[in-house]
């Protein structure tokens, strides 16, 4: 259950539970994620389900990179 991550949770606290996911996600689309001021932001009040629209990318691809990358993903409407 450690490595499983929630789409509904804010990007913040992904990355806090999750460190080495910040460069995948940014790598993915999430560019403002590499300012801090940003992820402590907009991060800590933004999902990936939400921040997946914001950054015009599908939620299906975050989700199977996610999945690529040994997490399990739950939340939205990947459920």
């Amino acid at each position: 259950m450690q490595n499983t991550i929630d789409l509904n949770q804010p990007v913040a606290e992904v990355i806090k539970a999750h460190p080495e996911l910040l460069d995948l996600l940014i790598d993915l689309a999430f560019k403002p994620l590499a300012n801090p001021v940003m992820r402590n932001t907009v991060g800590k009040v933004t999902s990936l389900k939400a921040g997946s629209k914001m950054a015009s990318v599908s939620l299906e691809k975050i989700v199977t990179t996610l999945e690529n990358n040994g997490y399990d993903v739950i939340g939205g409407d990947h459920d």
